[in-house]
C-alpha cells in the first residue's frame, strides 16, 4: 500500500490539489485579508454590502466558519493521513471540498430573498468535511483522534445554529460562543501535541540539554478544566462561576505554556511563534473570566479578540507557514519576510485587544488593527502563495 508521500509523488494533477493545505491555506489567507476590510467598510457605510445578514454577523461568521473553517480543513486534511496511515484526499475529492468552501464564501453575499439557500450552501462544506474526517479516522481505527472528529462536528452544528438565528434569534450568540469554544479547544488539544514536540526537535538539533516538560497529568487536568470552563462560558458567559472557571483555566494554560520552555527557542521564529500564539489562549481566558467578574473594568470584547485575533490569528499563521514550508520541501526556518508576517499579526492582535479599553481611541485602533491584520495575511499570500502552486522541492 502506498504511503502518503508516495501517493503525493504519484499524483499527476494540478499541484494545488495534491494535498489539503495547498488550496485551503492560500485562499483562506486571501479571504482573511479581504474579509476584514469588507467588514470595516460595512461598519462604516452601513449594512447592505454583505447579503442577508448585518455586517457584524457576517464578520463573525466569515472569521469563525469561513476563514478558520478553511484553515482547519487544510490542516486536518494534511495531518490526518499522517495520524491514520491512510492516503490523503487529493485531486477531484479535494477540489470538490474546496469548491464547497468557495461556494459558502460567495453565499455570504446573496440577497436576503435567498437567505435560506445561501445558508444551506454555506453549511454544506463543514458537514461534508466532518463526514470525511470521521470516515478517515474510523476506517483507520484511530481512537486517539476521535475528539478531533467530535470538535469538527460541533463546529458544523454551530454553523447551522448560526444560520438559524434568523428564525430563532436567541441561539445566535450561543452559536458564536460555541464556535469560539470549539476552536480554542482544538488549539489547546493539538497545540499540546505539536508545540512541545517542535520545541524538543529544535532544541535537540541545537544540542540544548533542556527540554519541554512531557505531556502528563497536569496537561490532562488543564485540558479538562479548559473544556469545563469553555462549556460554562457557552452556557452562561456572565455568571460568577463561569468567570472563576475561566480565570482558573487561563492560569492553568499559562503554567502549561511555561512548562514547554519557549525561551529555549527564541532564536527560531518558526517555533517561538507557536508559543506566542498559545499565550493568547491564556490571556483570552483570563480576560473573559475577569470580564464576567468586573465587566466595567474589563470589556467582554477584549477577551473575545484575545482568543480570535490573538490565539486563532497567530496560531493559524504559525501553523500555515510551518506546514507550507515543510510540505513543499523547504527548510523549517523562518526568513525575514516570515518574521515580518509574525510581527504584524502579533501587533494586530495586541492593538485589537487594547481598543475596547480606550473608548476615545477605539475607532482609530480598530482601523489600525484591521490594516495590520490584512497586511499579515496578504503577506502570507504573497510570500507563501507561490509554494502550493508548484511541485514540492
Amino acid at each position: 500500500m502506498a504511503t502518503t508521500a508516495e501517493s503525493i509523488r504519484r499524483y499527476a494533477g494540478p499541484p494545488i490539489f495534491s494535498l489539503g493545505f495547498r488550496p485551503f491555506f492560500l485562499f483562506s489567507a486571501v479571504w482573511a485579508a479581504v474579509a476584514v476590510p469588507v467588514w470595516i467598510a460595512s461598519f462604516t457605510l452601513g449594512d447592505g454590502m454583505v447579503g442577508p445578514t448585518d455586517g457584524r454577523a457576517w464578520h463573525i461568521h466569515e472569521m469563525l466558519f469561513g476563514y478558520l473553517g478553511g484553515v482547519i480543513a487544510g490542516f486536518l486534511l494534511t495531518a490526518v493521513p499522517n495520524w491514520t496511515g491512510r492516503l490523503p484526499v487529493t485531486g477531484a475529492g479535494l477540489a470538490g471540498l474546496f469548491a464547497l468552501w468557495l461556494a459558502g464564501r460567495a453565499a455570504g453575499f446573496a440577497p436576503a430573498a435567498f437567505a435560506m439557500p445561501a445558508a444551506v450552501i454555506d453549511s454544506a462544506f463543514l458537514i461534508v468535511f466532518a463526514i470525511v474526517i470521521w470516515r478517515e479516522v474510523l476506517a483507520a481505527g484511530n481512537r486517539r483522534n476521535l475528539p478531533i472528529c467530535l470538535m469538527v462536528t460541533m463546529l458544523s452544528v454551530a454553523n447551522v445554529a448560526f444560520h438559524l438565528q434568523g428564525v430563532l434569534p436567541a441561539i445566535g450568540p450561543g452559536a458564536e460562543r460555541a464556535a469560539v469554544a470549539v476552536i480554542i479547544g482544538m488549539i489547546a488539544l493539538i497545540g499540546g501535541r505539536v508545540i512541545p514536540s517542535f520545541t524538543q526537535n529544535w532544541t535537540s538539533a541545537q544540542g540544548i540539554a533542556d527540554r519541554p516538560t512531557p505531556f502528563g497529568g497536569f496537561d490532562k487536568a488543564t485540558l479538562a478544566l479548559t473544556a469545563v470552563a469553555l462549556a460554562a462560558w457557552v452556557a452562561a458567559p456572565y455568571a460568577l462561576v463561569t468567570g472563576l472557571l475561566m480565570i482558573l483555566a487561563g492560569a492553568a494554560n499559562a503554567v502549561r505554556l511555561w512548562r514547554w520552555r519557549g525561551w529555549l527557542v527564541r532564536r527560531e521564529a518558526l517555533v517561538w511563534i507557536l508559543h506566542a500564539g498559545y499565550a493568547w489562549v491564556a490571556v483570552g481566558l483570563l480576560l473573559l473570566g475577569l470580564s464576567a467578574l468586573a465587566p466595567v473594568a474589563v470589556p467582554f470584547t477584549a477577551g473575545i479578540h484575545a482568543l480570535t485575533a490573538g490565539a486563532m490569528g497567530v496560531m493559524t499563521l504559525a501553523m500555515m507557514t510551518r506546514a507550507t514550508r515543510g510540505h513543499t520541501g523547504r527548510p523549517r526556518v523562518a526568513d525575514r519576510s516570515t518574521g515580518l508576517i509574525y510581527a504584524t499579526i502579533l501587533l494586530a492582535a495586541a492593538v485589537r485587544v487594547c481598543a475596547p479599553f480606550h473608548a476615545e481611541w477605539s475607532p482609530a485602533l480598530l482601523a489600525v488593527s484591521a490594516i495590520l491584520w490584512s497586511l499579515a495575511f496578504l503577506g502570507f499570500a504573497v510570500v507563501y502563495g507561490p509554494m502550493p502552486m508548484r511541485r514540492s522541492l
